[in-house]
């Protein structure tokens, strides 16, 4: 892809408003905690401390638009206690010569690191960096430096406060998250009607997870219908898989394959009407015609036979618990049962050194998040340097722009530094016009800001070009509160904001953090994990009564997951970077690898479904074969890591063993799991083969494609 695509597209999608995404209460409740902060302050104390409590208001309103499972409250009070530290020790910096370049490039450097943590992170340490910029232009002693660090923290629990008093769709998410897992169920039954082995897409079951994982007071006050379903919808999806595959569930073809749809059919009936009861919170109604519980019926009862027919029951069996559980939370009290062990996210303050732990991990050279923060560093910390050399009164602009586009992939960077640009430049333009020929007194100003603050969270998660519009309009509404000429102003903020956003993409351009190059890496860490799966997968049927082999199953799958996870995020960020693919590993060589490590996690899922009880007798070989594929998928991985060809024939050995093993069993002694481990051994040794194909080097590639033309005889 050349720049100039990169760049119109990423530009484009900046541009977009969706209104689908507009949220127009959570926008209203959170100006109305702005004007509840600000326009007191003005009255009690003047311009310059109402402006500190209007961006304190504003960033921490911010902070409970971002994506995040956790409650809103503690998101604007985390928010809150940042902008009250970042604005004390930046005042305190600002009156000693020398001292804020230095805190604002140790400053930006730890924001940089925060998006280790994750997003919102990340977002809210930019927000309080932009603060610190704007807020030490004020004329302030040092004495009441703390007085306005401590007003934009007032601003914040303000916020989180509104938030606690107006609720609104406080359990919404984590309802959402939840129907989405059963309608992607439904979805994935009706596909397994018509494709056997077709994939089932992850994404719902990650998200469900993170929005599990709540905070004591969460647990206790959550909806009874959120307790127990996300587990039993875990164990319904490989079952769909073991039941629709034809090398270990219903035959291809015949009577039992015709049974096998009837039960999918009417299991997809079933979980969309849990799903829509889940997401509503309406009693559930079965479905008037579920065909595929025929099972049930005697007249169906002899299609299927063997591991189809244990799988077909276990998800009747289990879509009968879902109804029951939905059915007894209807009928429940309003005290909630006692929940099982299961997640629990500890409180805020208990996560700091799980945060650091995860920061910690990133100080490594090839850290994408570290050279997000070393970027971000020298650019802010350059360019306000180069400001105050120049002396520009609102050069802060430059370093403020710069440090609100910056990401640390290039997708956003560029998307955000377009919009960025139009919309600040628009934003000052108007309001300093509004300024000018209107000359509005200070409450009106102050009015006029809380409007656009409120437009501002409106587009907050859409448009972003229309948001910069309206943070810009208000930051220039707050300041025009304090003296000087509007029309100077405005065009020394346009010049800065056009600055800063050049040099942050300069500097992209010239430091870049290209997702391209990290594919095979990723490849490498998702081969790895697939693997321990795999291997996790098979112990269990080796080794039944030894351990807890569902959770060591479990925790390979989550691991399997985040990589999976992690891996397609980096190929929909290298679709936008106008850079080629490396040449150890093309797009196609990508894709077939992608492919082929679908097919070897599926096997898995398939085998798990019919994992042993504790008291069954273990499987011939089947431990012997876990370990040597846990083992030789961490060899393939580094293998791809360096470039290097893959090579899995001490591996196909162990198979041949296994399966020569097994096979000589005698009927009488063979296990239950036997045909599933043979079945399950084949489908991980194909996926193996295609991926060995997949990523072969190109020259190895290349050289083995002119052999084989060479040896064609010709036919002239």
């Amino acid at each position: 892809m050349s720049w100039f695509v990169a760049l119109r597209d990423t530009a484009k999608a900046g541009l977009t408003l969706d209104r689908s995404l507009t949220d127009p209460r959570r926008a209203l409740r959170g100006a109305v905690a702005a004007g509840l902060v600000v326009l007191p302050t003005l009255a009690l104390f003047g311009p310059g401390p109402a402006t500190s409590a209007a961006m304190g208001a504003f960033i921490a309103g911010t902070a409970t638009f971002q994506r995040s499972f956790r409650p809103r409250a503690s998101l604007a009070v985390a928010a809150a206690i940042g902008l009250g530290v970042s604005t004390f020790l930046g005042y305190l910096a600002v009156g000693v010569p020398g001292a804020f370049p230095v805190l604002l490039a140790v400053w930006a450097f730890g924001a940089g690191l925060a998006w280790a943590v994750g997003p919102t992170a990340g977002v809210v340490a930019s927000t309080t960096l932009a603060v610190m910029l704007v807020v030490v232009q004020l004329p302030v002693s040092a004495v009441s430096a703390l007085g306005h660090g401590a007003l934009c923290a007032l601003g914040g629990a303000v916020q989180a406060l509104l938030v606690l008093a107006w609720p609104i769709g406080s359990w919404r998410a984590q309802r959402d998250a939840l129907a989405d897992v059963y309608a992607a169920l439904g979805d994935y039954a009706r596909r397994l009607r018509q494709d056997p082995t077709a994939p089932v897409d992850p994404e719902p079951f990650v998200v469900a997870r993170q929005a599990a994982a709540l905070t004591p007071w969460q647990a206790r006050h959550r909806p009874p219908e959120l307790r127990g379903l996300r587990g039993i919808a875990e164990r319904i999806r490989p079952a769909l898989a073991a039941l629709a595959d034809p090398r270990v569930g219903a035959p291809a073809e015949g009577p039992a394959r015709d049974q096998a749809r009837e039960v999918l059919a009417g299991a997809a009936e079933v979980l969309d009407a849990l799903a829509h009861a889940i997401r509503t919170g309406d009693p559930f109604r079965t479905p008037s015609d579920s065909a595929g519980l025929a099972l049930a019926r005697p007249a169906h009862g002899p299609a299927l036979r063997g591991a189809p027919r244990r799988a077909a029951r276990r998800i009747i069996g289990l879509l009968g618990r879902a109804a029951d559980r939905l059915d007894q939370q209807d009928r429940s009290t309003v005290t909630p049962a006692p929940t099982g062990p299961g997640l629990r996210r500890p409180p805020l303050l208990r996560t700091v050194p799980s945060a650091l732990r995860t920061v910690g991990r990133q100080l490594h050279p090839r850290s994408a998040v570290l050279q997000h923060a070393v970027r971000l560093s020298g650019v802010v910390t350059a360019a306000y340097l180069a400001a105050r050399l120049l002396g520009l009164h609102h050069g802060y602009w430059a370093p403020m722009t710069a440090t609100m586009v910056m990401r640390p992939d290039f997708a956003q960077t560029a998307s955000r530094g377009v919009a960025r640009l139009v919309g600040t430049s628009v934003g000052v333009l108007v309001a300093t016009g509004v300024v000018q020929l209107f000359h509005p007194g200070p409450w009106v100003l102050a009015s006029l800001a809380v409007v656009c603050m409120g437009g501002a969270y409106l587009t907050l998660r859409t448009g972003y070009a229309l948001m910069t519009v309206c943070v810009s309009s208000y930051v220039v509404l707050l300041l025009g509160l304090q003296p000087g000429d509007p029309v100077q102003t405005a065009v020394e903020r346009v010049a800065m904001t056009l600055l800063g956003g050049a040099v942050a993409l300069g500097a992209y351009a010239l430091f870049p953090t290209w997702q391209t190059a990290r594919l095979p890496e990723r490849l490498a860490e998702w081969l790895a994990a697939v693997g321990r799966y795999s291997s996790a997968v098979f112990t269990a049927f080796g080794a039944p009564g030894v351990g807890q082999a569902d959770k060591a199953v479990r925790a390979a799958l989550l691991d399997a997951r985040e990589a999976r996870g992690e891996m397609l995020a980096a190929l929909d960020r290298a679709e936008a970077e106008p850079v080629h693919h490396p040449a150890e590993l093309s797009r196609r060589q990508v894709e077939r690898a992608r492919t082929a490590m679908g097919m070897l996690g599926r096997s898995s899922v398939v085998m798990e479904a019919h994992l042993p009880a504790p008291d069954s007798p273990p499987v011939p070989g089947a431990l012997g074969f876990a370990e040597e594929l846990r083992d030789a998928t961490a060899v393939a991985a580094a293998a791809v890591l360096l470039g290097q060809p893959v090579d899995f024939a001490a591996l196909r050995e162990t198979h041949a063993r296994l399966d020569a093993e097994l096979a000589d069993l005698p009927a009488e002694e063979a296990a239950e799991g036997v045909e599933v481990v043979r079945a399950g051994a084949r489908l991980v040794m194909h996926a193996l083969a295609e991926l060995e194909k997949a990523v072969r080097p190109r020259a190895a590639a290349a050289a083995e494609e002119s052999a084989a033309e060479g040896a064609v005889p010709s036919t002239a």
